[in-house]
């Protein structure tokens, strides 16, 4: 079963959103969590500085990788300004 943790950089960056927003995240996030497999959601990154994977959540983009059983959540942000 995964399970998620954020990193220190995330978490700042998920609290700096709106607070509608952080809650639309968290809910998708759970959704994905709910499922079998959460990396069926998930696109794998061609570039990966920022991470292996990414999940789409409306405009924003949450970067991750995954150890083990462990998604690892790296950066938050909206689609424009998540990839510089």
């Amino acid at each position: 079963m995964y399970k998620f943790v954020f990193s220190p950089q995330a978490e700042k960056e998920l609290k700096k959103l709106p607070s509608n927003i952080q809650l639309q995240i968290i809910i998708k996030l759970r959704y994905f969590l709910s499922a079998t497999n959460p990396l069926d959601f998930a696109s794998h990154l061609k570039d990966t500085d920022l991470g292996s994977y990414r999940f789409r959540i409306g405009d924003y983009r949450v970067i991750f990788d995954v150890e083990e059983e462990k998604i690892i959540i790296l950066t938050v942000g909206h689609r424009r300004d998540v990839y510089k």
